[in-house]
């Protein structure tokens, strides 16, 4: 049963009569209301769509209200709350619950009993993101194990910014090494070498810009490179 059920606050904010994108559904609900839930639901407000944000908790609820275009105290691990705020009616929902692993999966469960079609959730281990893509939910993240990684990479490497793909692809940000530098990329020939390419760089002063085989790469320029995540690390090391 729901403990309390309560609107707190119901505001429109005026966007203008246009839809906020062609041919979408702009309203997301975020149920769990804590760190990675609120600061997803503010950027997804700050982008222009209507959020829907639900929790447990009334001060957290009564903390946002004002920030969310929607916000509502419910236990969401009742189907019936689900039904009452009309989350069923959603095309997208996210489950931001951080540490109670059985109502996340409670909820993931009653939004795909609801046949809510895009379900992103947060899992705080591999095993509960397992059990959660056995479930049905299609969209896990694994918020502190992906930041994690990104960030071992950082501070052990010469990376100024680290992005992984599940393909085992990466995308780089690094200083440029020597060996890419003084002669046109092309020249270089870092892609058949390395088995990366240099896709954007940037000069101190200036805005970044796309790298093509006419390009010269100076010492001290940053560049972007992609290709296999151990291609991209073995590059980023090269003095």
């Amino acid at each position: 049963m729901v403990d309390y059920l309560h609107s707190l606050r119901q505001r429109r904010r005026k966007r203008g009569t246009e839809s906020h994108a062609p041919g979408g559904d702009q309203r997301v609900a975020v149920i769990g209301l804590g760190r990675f839930g609120y600061s997803l639901a503010n950027e997804l407000m700050r982008r222009g769509w209507d959020v829907l944000g639900i929790d447990t908790d009334p001060r957290l609820v009564q903390k946002y209200s004002d920030d969310l275009t929607h916000a509502a105290v419910a236990d969401c691990t009742d189907p019936e709350a689900l039904r009452q705020l009309g989350v069923h009616e959603f095309t997208s929902t996210v489950v931001a619950i951080g540490t109670d692993v059985e109502a996340s999966i409670l909820v993931s469960t009653n939004l795909l009993d609801a046949k809510v079609p895009n379900i992103w959730a947060k899992a705080i281990s591999r095993q509960h993101g397992q059990i959660l893509e056995r479930l049905g939910v299609t969209h896990v993240v694994l918020p502190e194990h992906e930041m994690g990684e990104r960030v071992a990479h950082l501070v052990t490497g010469r990376m100024l910014d680290f992005i992984e793909f599940d393909d085992d692809y990466a995308l780089v940000k690094t200083v440029a090494p020597d060996i890419a530098t003084g002669i046109p990329l092309g020249q270089s020939r870092v892609r058949s070498k390395y088995g990366i390419t240099v896709v954007g760089i940037k000069r101190p002063g200036e805005d970044f810009t796309y790298a093509t085989a006419e390009t010269v790469v100076r010492k001290g320029d940053v560049i972007v490179v992609t290709g296999k995540t151990h291609a991209v690390e073995a590059f980023a090391e090269l003095s």
